[in-house]
């Protein structure tokens, strides 16, 4: 049994089939007047019933949403189904004709309540684009001032241990100084003492030997001498020298204070200037989808004309064939202007026109990646896996080097051809892949890499495109999965096919907003809508598909098929 839309979870993987009793044919339709899901057969059965041939029915993603069941609270048999524009409030029919309501406005609940699901839609589509995205800038930059002032506070500190060292150098210096004064002073002095006392010590021994010559004079047989020597001046004594007490030196300390280290050392300071409020760019100049051009609206317009008169058509046709020389297989396909068409295999980028000439060749190093993309402005760009950056070639078939990747090796590759922007799947040893988004200059402006829990998305993504609602649709061979963000980088989903074992390759998106995915185990082409839905499988063996590896669809609707083990690729018919 079908499941009801109301059951089917936002992020579920299931088979949408038809509401009509007992069919089972894929759902592609969908009837706004009965709320019922319908295949293309059943469609045509419902439009040709005399009671239901005047019922609006729409492609399913056109439908209005069904307004829930809500009973009255005044006639609980009835339901709500009318709103009273006077007084705003919700009514059942019986309810108009009161007299509290007599004479008001009423308007169709269920209109109303499509046109609020809208703008909720429109909201939510505001806050993905915009306020999300700008929180999650002003959180990376909040992130990187706080590395940024940890580096310089931990230069502050290195600055202010050096300062302390230099001024220890000099404390140390003119400690010595100090000292080495004193040494010369105390050596001085010292040599002064030893002078006097060594002078002394000399008079004392004059003393000595004056007291012996005098003793001499006293014997009975020196009287002559003694008579003699009291004549002459022998009596006299020498004075004692003279010696000085040594002056000494003084230490007069130095006066400072906490203060004058301070100084000494210099001090920190914050600048008595208000922060400057961190600027958000306005809503306009952030994303083109909020707010589209003139060009861009009418281009819109025109797509939204195609959207409503395109379907799924009921079987597939192929209707033509192109040859690439030069190639032995067609991993990967690129269409630029004039119908030019680049296809590459495991070694080899050729670029051929619509009559299988060949214009240009490039040996690569890419492999069965989808590794080139032609970009808004007509040229194409290329991931070198070995060099590590992506190059350019104009249409005049100049070459350079466009990006730089450095640490990181360049795989998969895709531009935008709304607003230019350009993503990259990428590897590196020992760390999770990872997608970055580029602007059409070349700037980094987006990674994703993990999911809100923190897990990693992506194995190896190797083949990577955009939706019309701006997801990001990767091709994880090594994960198993089509791995589905939006434009913010909030994981959507996850597809991992019908069986138990999907190997996804070539991947593109169409105008419906469908997705198309090659799986090599099976030899097929799934179909899913913009919601990870599987609707069918586009293509199998037995419309003699033989390895579809590369797939692209081009402004007139049609899909282009690239295969392993062959040149040719395959153009289908598969909307009407």
């Amino acid at each position: 049994m079908a499941l009801s839309e109301s059951q089917i979870p936002p992020d579920a993987q299931h088979y949408l089939v038809c509401g009509t009793e007992d069919c089972k044919n894929n759902c592609q339709f969908y009837c706004n007047d009965c709320h019922l899901p319908m295949c293309e057969q059943c469609r045509d059965e419902h439009q040709k019933n005399e009671k239901t041939k005047n019922h609006e029915v729409v492609p399913y993603k056109q439908r209005k949403r069904q307004l829930p069941v809500e009973k009255c609270n005044i006639h609980p048999t009835k339901e709500m189904v009318i709103l009273c524009e006077e007084c705003q409030i919700p009514l059942c029919y019986k309810c108009t004709t009161t007299k509290e309501h007599r004479g008001h406005v009423f308007t169709d609940l269920e209109m109303v309540f499509d046109e609020k699901v809208s703008l909720c839609q429109e909201e939510i589509a505001k806050i993905r684009n915009y306020f999300e995205p700008i929180s999650q800038d002003l959180k990376k930059d909040i992130a990187g001032d706080v590395k940024e002032i940890k580096k310089i506070m931990e230069g502050l500190r290195t600055s202010m241990k050096a300062e302390a060292e230099a001024v220890k150098k000099l404390i140390n210096t003119v400690t010595s100084d100090n000292i080495e004064q004193v040494n010369k002073i105390e050596q001085s002095l010292l040599e002064t003492l030893y002078s006097q006392s060594q002078n002394i010590d000399d008079y004392i021994n004059y003393l000595n030997d004056l007291i012996k010559t005098f003793y001499g004079y006293l014997s009975p047989s020196n009287i002559e001498q003694l008579t003699f020597a009291l004549k002459s001046d022998n009596f006299i004594i020498r004075p004692i020298p003279e010696t000085s007490k040594p002056v000494l030196p003084v230490f007069t300390a130095g006066q400072h204070s906490k203060e004058d280290v301070a100084k000494l050392l210099g001090r920190i300071t914050i600048p008595n200037t208000k922060p400057e409020n961190r600027k958000i760019k306005p809503m306009e100049t952030v994303s083109t989808q909020l707010k589209p051009t003139g060009k861009q609206r009418k281009q819109r317009r025109e797509k939204s004309d195609v959207k409503q008169t395109l379907s799924l058509s009921s079987s597939v046709t192929k209707v033509r064939e192109y040859t690439v020389p030069g190639v032995d297989s067609v991993y990967h396909i690129s269409l630029g202007k004039s119908g030019r068409l680049w296809g590459s295999d495991g070694s080899s980028l050729v670029q051929t026109d619509l009559q299988g000439n060949q214009l240009h060749k490039i040996q690569t190093n890419g492999g069965s990646e989808g590794y080139h993309t032609v970009t808004q402005d007509g040229d194409l760009i290329y991931t070198d896996t070995n060099n590590k950056v992506i190059n350019r070639i104009t249409l005049d078939n100049t070459s350079s080097e466009f990006i730089k990747i450095r640490d990181w090796v360049p795989l998969s590759i895709h531009s935008f051809h709304t607003n230019g922007d350009i993503l990259v799947g990428m590897i590196k040893d020992g760390e999770p892949s990872k997608v970055t988004r580029y602007n059409k200059t070349g700037t980094e402006i987006q990674n994703i890499q993990r999911d809100n829990k923190g897990q990693t998305l992506y194995n190896y993504p190797h083949y990577i495109t955009e939706n019309i609602n701006g997801d990001v649709c990767v091709s994880d061979y090594t994960k198993y999965a089509v791995v589905v963000v939006d434009k913010s980088g909030q994981h959507r989903f996850s597809y991992t096919g019908q069986r138990s074992w999907f190997c996804p390759f070539g991947i593109c998106t169409d105008v419906l907003g469908h997705i198309l995915v090659c799986d090599i185990n099976s030899d097929t082409v799934h179909l899913l809508d913009q919601d990870g839905q599987f609707l069918s499988l586009l293509l199998t063996p037995q419309q003699e598909v033989k390895c579809p590896r590369g797939v692209y669809v081009d402004d007139e609707n049609n899909l282009w098929v690239g295969q392993r083990y062959t040149n040719k690729v395959s153009v289908y018919k598969y909307l009407q």
